[in-house]
């Protein structure tokens, strides 16, 4: 009778478990189609990559397949400072010093998102790393170097980060506009083609944003000392001061920049405002009659910050040399110290008019911000130091990201001119196209307004009236026309849509393009490490160099150095080609789509033969 039972007792069991591995297999297709499990965690799986965008100052790393990086911190340690910049450390013991030192940081911040930011194993995990075009190439073959030969991963690529950022919104055409912390850079992008000698950069960025605030802060903000136990009943305005420049530490000002400022709207001239006149009729720079806001000078707003000034009205504490000084203005050297004085007053007016301006078209409040005192105020023994409180005026919060949008010079356009002028060198039959999608990309472009402004500018290039040729008079030689940079892109103007804009014009008959704001509600700065996490997830990243290939390659170079020390300067003659990582600046440019297939040729009649012949 116990036989009998048993497989009756199975029979009751066994129907539950194919539903229990249908249902698993269900959620294994539903999580991930490009796995066969679902473990795709750090600490289980290892088909996810690694994607590492490493910026001079900021650092993303995560996961492929992922919507965001898992830690975001800044690699140098501090705020401002950066660990490498585009220019390459001179030759000799002190170049090769630096670079050493360079190394070492760099091994250690990658040794630090293996093993404290991502808990993986390296030597299981491949790497994207997400290339920005103007990216050193030492930078690369070190970066290569520790993860080959230190962490051993097994393999490594390399991929743009303007086409991934591109990509991540869902585009395969495009201008994307990186604004980072060293440099601004615009590079089209046709069919998932970066058209690298098109690429157009400017110094205008977030490290030149940053020294022009500190500069503004220093000139005209104001910083109230905490009251002590001996000036307990002084009044605030009794000890108020200027900004003492200790005050402006590099965390200060990071929270400035994040937390207090944002970018108004374009300040029109008195002109368009009283509606009288029209930008055609505004008189040349030469004539007398010429009336401005900003009385003219031959220092630009651009240039405050670069160097080192001493105006008499600044306290001691701002007169520092270095280059972890800020300065005011620039000018042309003078000789002499009357010259001096007079250069100094006429900055000083030059900046109080500027101020001017800027309060008349500002209508922000100001802000107080409790810092730390310098160390140089005197503070009770054994007390807890009491903070002192800066001001900062309305106008500086709201028009401090001006320096960006001020162009006109050739070795620093504003941002704006950037696109247009990288719109220039593309073939004419891209630019609408491109025009109509343009990505703005970067951790600058998070300052709220930053975007709606480069849209309003780059209209108001494109729609600006040249002023006409005037007259000459009879017997003097003709003057040319006025030179028309963008004449080529006036007729573009109707068409420049920025995809990921956050408050787009509202559709009217001059507007003629419905792509803006159409991009996903990504954050700026994460665009192009969002568009590396859906390439390393579909398996479609750059080219892949191979740990095998990477170790073939020293071995190589060994032997021929072994060859060279053994046999001389003859066995040097016939040395391999030297595995080098993959650049667009050494090689050739990937082949784009293939042409079409021509139609077939009707084939030419025979000759007839004449009859009678």
């Amino acid at each position: 009778m116990s036989n009998p039972s048993t497989p009756r007792h199975r029979a009751v069991v066994v129907p539950s478990t194919p539903a229990t591995s249908n249902r698993l297999a269900a959620s294994t297709v539903q999580a991930s189609p490009h796995y066969s499990t679902t473990r795709r965690h750090s600490l289980y799986g290892t088909e996810d990559r690694i994607i590492l965008d490493p910026g001079s100052r900021v650092w993303k790393a995560g996961f492929s397949g992922e919507g965001r990086p898992r830690d975001v911190f800044f690699v140098s340690g501090s705020e401002q400072s950066t660990l490498w910049t585009q220019s390459r450390a001179a030759g000799g013991p002190e170049g090769e010093e630096k670079e050493r030192t360079l190394k070492i940081l760099l091994q250690k911040r990658l040794r630090n998102v293996f093993h404290q930011c991502l808990l993986t194993d390296p030597k299981s995990r491949k790497v994207i790393i997400v290339e920005h075009p103007l990216l050193p190439i030492y930078i690369k073959e070190m970066m290569a170097e520790i993860l080959f030969e230190n962490l051993q991963i097994p393999s490594l690529s390399f991929a743009s980060s303007h086409l991934l950022a591109l990509f991540a919104v869902g585009r395969m055409t495009g201008l994307v506009l990186d604004c980072g912390y060293l440099q601004s850079t615009a590079l089209p992008i046709f069919s998932s083609r970066p058209l690298f000698p098109q690429l157009r950069t400017t110094p205008l960025a977030g490290s030149r944003f940053t020294s022009h605030l500190r500069a503004l802060l220093l000139l005209f903000g104001t910083y109230v000392a905490p009251a002590t136990s001996g000036a307990a009943n002084v009044p605030s305005t009794s000890r108020s001061m200027r900004v003492p420049e200790e005050v402006l530490s590099d965390g200060v000002m990071e929270q400035i920049k994040t937390q207090c400022c944002f970018v108004g709207s374009a300040i029109e001239s008195d002109e368009d405002e009283s509606g009288e006149g029209d930008r055609a009729e505004t008189p040349t720079a030469g004539d007398d009659s010429m009336e401005m806001d900003v009385p003219p000078s031959e220092f630009s707003e651009s240039q405050l910050g670069s160097d080192i000034v001493d105006t008499p009205s600044s306290p001691p504490s701002s007169h520092l040399s270095g280059p972890s000084s800020f300065s005011v203005v620039t000018g042309t050297q003078s000789q002499g110290p009357r010259s001096s004085r007079h250069g100094a007053s006429t900055r000083e007016g030059h900046l109080q008019a500027i101020a001017e301006m800027y309060s008349k078209h500002s209508t922000a409040t100001e802000l107080r911000l409790r810092v730390d005192p310098p160390a140089s105020q005197p503070q009770q023994a054994g007390a807890t130091p009491i903070k002192g409180t800066l001001i900062i005026p309305g106008w500086i919060r709201e028009r401090a990201a001006e320096v960006l949008f001020e162009g006109g010079d050739v070795d620093e356009s504003s941002v704006a001119e950037v696109i247009l002028d990288s719109l220039l060198k593309v073939p004419v039959d891209l630019r609408k196209l491109l025009a109509s999608s343009i990505l703005v990309v970067g951790g600058t472009p998070m300052l709220p307004g930053f975007i709606p402004r480069l849209h309003s500018e780059l209209v108001r290039l494109l729609t600006h009236k040249v002023p006409p040729r005037k007259e000459s008079p009879q017997g003097s030689p003709r003057r040319p026309p006025p030179f028309d940079p963008y004449a080529p892109l006036r007729q573009l103007a109707p068409f420049i849509a920025i995809l990921n804009n956050p408050s787009p014009p509202p559709p009217s008959p001059e507007i003629q393009t419905s792509n803006a704001g159409k991009a996903p509600a990504f954050t700026p700065a994460c665009l192009p490490w969002v568009g590396g996490s859906l390439a390393g997830a579909m398996k479609i990243g750059g080219v892949e160099v191979a740990r095998e290939k990477w170790d073939e390659a020293a071995l190589d170079e060994e032997e021929d150095n072994l060859n060279e020390s053994t046999h001389g300067i003859d066995a040097g003659t016939a040395k391999r080609p030297k595995f080098s990582l993959p650049d667009w600046t050494r090689s050739s440019l990937p082949i784009g789509a293939p042409p079409a297939p021509r139609p077939p040729r009707p084939e030419a009649a025979a000759p007839q033969t004449a009859v009678g012949a």
